[in-house]
């Protein structure tokens, strides 16, 4: 599952991961700040509609921005 986000910096990633912390440890979730898009992407097994939009709740929270490819 992946997510455009506008992470900027590895301090916008451990902030994101932390506030994803409830969900899945950080190993989980990899970001490519290359990419244009920011792209992150969830590695974990149990990825469905629902997660998808409770992640984008919790990076909201936590004052970024995020939504799915």
């Amino acid at each position: 599952m992946k997510f455009k986000t506008n992470a900027k910096c590895m301090g916008c990633v451990g902030a994101i991961r932390n506030a994803l912390s409830e969900i899945a440890p950080a190993e989980k979730w990899q970001f490519d700040l290359n990419s244009p898009d920011r792209v992150m992407e969830y590695t974990g097994t149990d990825a469905d509609d629902a997660l998808a939009e409770k992640v984008i709740a919790i990076i909201e929270q936590a004052g970024f921005k995020a939504e799915r490819l």
